[in-house]
């Protein structure tokens, strides 16, 4: 059965560009121009995935987000010419999955539905081991090897990688990594800067330019689904 996705934006550009090509790739696609057709459809229906704009006529995206989460479990992709930082967290933080800024490369998207949909699997939302090429997580054993040697991770520093590693291929924001590693937003985002840079040292061939763990500037941090091979 095709994976259902519902298109909620007002520009029809967007809905008549996204359209043919999501059906091209075999999904079952359906579009709305407003908050409450959005809402409509995904009561009616399941949808596995929802592109949503932010900036719809009749309602703030990130209200919407609140309103879809509490219906069946989907995965949410932003899709926003809101390039403020303070946007991208709030959609976040509100339970958006991803963040793509318009304009954006069809591949890019696609590539970031196909990562949403791995994560739509009730096996790995439960899952016990990340798997990447040559990086392996063992959350029950909390163990990391690299190329097939164990990796000394601290407490904190393998807290802040599951963190990362259970959303692996999508942007996770400061507060949420704050959270996971000191139970405490609030906690001055240095630390956390510091202990991603150790991780850094102990994972990438080369932590100036890190190829495993991606910033996103102003937002978070992002584990790359397919790390190169080391």
């Amino acid at each position: 059965m095709a994976e259902r996705i519902l298109v909620i934006d007002d520009e029809p550009a967007i809905a008549g560009t996204l359209d043919p090509v999501l059906a091209s790739q075999g999904y079952a696609v359906r579009t709305a121009s407003t908050a409450a057709q959005g809402l409509a459809a995904a009561q009616s229906e399941a949808f596995d995935i929802v592109l949503l704009d932010l900036g719809l006529p009749d309602a703030d995206g990130k209200d919407l987000i609140r309103q879809l989460r509490a219906l069946n479990p989907m995965a949410i992709l932003v899709l926003s010419a809101r390039h403020q930082e303070t946007e991208k967290v709030a959609a976040l933080d509100e339970g958006a999955d991803d963040f793509i800024n318009k304009p954006f490369g069809i591949d890019e998207l696609l590539a970031r539905i196909r990562v949403a949909l791995r994560r739509l699997t009730g096996a790995e939302r439960r899952a016990t081991e990340f798997r990447s090429r040559d990086l392996v997580i063992s959350f029950e054993r909390r163990l990391v090897r690299l190329m097939g040697e164990e990796v000394k991770l601290s407490p904190k520093e393998f807290d802040l990688l599951e963190a990362l590693a259970r959303k692996a291929g999508q942007v996770v924001t400061h507060r949420r990594l704050l959270l996971a590693g000191w139970k405490d937003p609030n906690i001055d985002g240095q630390y956390l800067r510091s202990y991603i840079g150790l991780l850094r040292q102990k994972l990438e061939e080369d932590p100036a330019e890190p190829r495993i763990i991606l910033t996103e500037s102003g937002v978070g941090y992002r584990l790359a689904t397919l790390p190169v091979n080391l």
